[in-house]
């Protein structure tokens, strides 16, 4: 197997100079990509577990880093919405080719779906994780909004680290720009949404508000009853291998 097919880091230059670090597996397709949520990485559980999977099985993976996360160059506070898309859809163009699953978790659910609409019909199915649409819009109490009116930075306190985790005037005005749940969302391919019922960050009808303006008609939802916003316990991680599975059978007896 060749290095751009090993599941080596790699790098890609994305325009403007930031080196985006990628991780690839070569196989049939369609090839499944996984988007991590806000100031995430490819590392986590959920990436790692279906990438080690879709290798196993002989399928086409790519997992990436956006610029200012994990092993990419750039600053995370430089970051915007539109340019963490901006990355998604350099990486998937670079180093991808045919039909694509996406797979997004939290933020990275969001950006699923502004990929797919911007790819079109590449896309034959979507897998949202506690996908996160319009998180600037209901994310935030009126307070942090004013503040973000005002151009500052919003600091939280991170149950993953030490470090709080900024929101950026910037990054909450792409966001703002780029809001999907207030209208039909025009894509068409199956779509599996992932929820824990106990989800402290994403509340769980945010899936089912997305599920109802999904224009597709093969949308499924399930929601996990003790299930948490990381959905990363062994059960859940066997669901989400199980739905990314049955997923591939659909789409292949379509």
């Amino acid at each position: 197997m060749s290095a751009a097919g090993s599941g080596q880091v790699q790098f890609t230059e994305r325009p403007g100079g930031e080196g985006l670090a990628f991780r690839q597996v070569k196989g049939a397709g369609p090839t499944l990509v996984f988007l991590p949520g806000y100031k995430s990485d490819m590392a986590g559980s959920k990436a790692t577990m279906l990438f080690d999977r879709a290798a196993d099985a002989g399928r086409a993976a790519l997992l990436f880093d956006y610029a200012g996360c994990g092993a990419s160059s750039g600053a995370f506070e430089d970051q915007t919405l539109e340019s963490f898309l901006a990355d998604t859809l350099h990486v998937i163009g670079e180093q991808t080719q045919g039909a694509l699953i996406l797979v997004g978790s939290s933020m990275g659910g969001w950006l699923m779906l502004l990929a797919a609409l911007a790819l079109g019909p590449r896309v034959a199915g979507i897998v949202g994780i506690a996908a996160a649409p319009d998180f600037t819009r209901w994310g935030f109490t009126p307070e942090q909004v004013a503040q973000f009116e005002r151009g500052e930075t919003v600091y939280e306190a991170n149950e993953y680290g030490p470090e709080p985790t900024p929101t950026t005037a910037a990054f909450w005005r792409s966001g703002e720009a780029n809001l999907l749940l207030d209208g039909p969302i025009a894509i068409d391919c199956p779509v599996r949404l992932l929820h824990g019922q106990c989800d402290a960050d994403v509340p769980h009808p945010i899936s089912l508000k997305l599920a109802a303006a999904l224009r597709s008609d093969d949308v499924q939802t399930v929601l996990v009853k003790n299930g948490d916003h990381r959905l990363s316990r062994e059960s859940d991680l066997r669901l989400l291998a199980a739905t990314v599975d049955r997923l591939y059978e659909d789409i292949a007896a379509s």
